[in-house]
C-alpha cells in the first residue's frame, strides 16, 4: 500500500471520529500540506490537526518541523495514527490513536541528519495521557 493511501485512510478515521463526537470538522485538500483538518469547536474558535499514518508499527515522519515552530503552534494537534500492520484488513479493530497538542510533541521527537520523526516506542512508554485523548481538541 502506498504511503499517500495509508496517510488518506488515517486522515478519514480521524474525520470519523471526530464527527462521531459531535465536533464539527473540514478536511482540507492538497498533498503537501501542514493542516489536514480544521475543527471548529463548540466556544467559537478553531484548531488544526495534521495527522500522521504508518501501516506498521514504524515511527511516525514528520519531514522538515522545527523545535521552536512547535512550541508557536498553541492551537495546533498532531493525531499520530497506527494501524499496526493490519491496514489491509477492513475487519481490524480501530487503529490506535495518539492526540498530541503541537507544544507537547517536543518530547518524542527525534531528529536525524535527514529526517524527523515521532519516536512510536517513546509515545508508547510516555504518552499514555495522549492515548485516544480526542477531549483534548473538542476542550482544549
Amino acid at each position: 500500500m502506498a504511503n499517500y493511501d495509508t496517510n488518506l485512510a488515517a486522515e478519514y478515521h480521524v474525520m470519523s471520529c471526530l464527527h462521531r463526537l459531535g465536533m464539527t470538522a473540514s478536511l482540507t485538500l492538497g498533498n503537501k500540506k501542514g493542516v489536514d483538518i480544521l475543527v471548529a469547536r463548540e466556544n467559537g474558535d478553531a484548531v488544526t490537526v495534521e495527522v500522521k499514518g504508518v501501516a506498521k508499527r514504524y515511527d511516525w515522519t514528520l519531514g522538515e518541523i522545527g523545535r521552536d515552530e512547535l512550541k508557536c503552534r498553541n492551537r495546533h494537534y498532531f493525531v499520530l495514527v497506527t494501524f499496526n500492520g493490519n491496514i489491509a484488513d477492513p475487519k481490524m479493530p480501530s487503529p490506535e490513536v495518539w492526540v498530541v497538542p503541537s507544544p507537547m510533541l517536543g518530547s518524542f521527537i527525534r531528529y536525524y541528519k535527514k529526517r524527523t520523526n515521532v519516536s512510536r516506542s517513546e509515545i508508547i512508554k510516555t504518552g499514555s495521557l495522549f492515548k485516544h485523548a480526542w477531549s483534548l481538541i473538542s476542550e482544549g
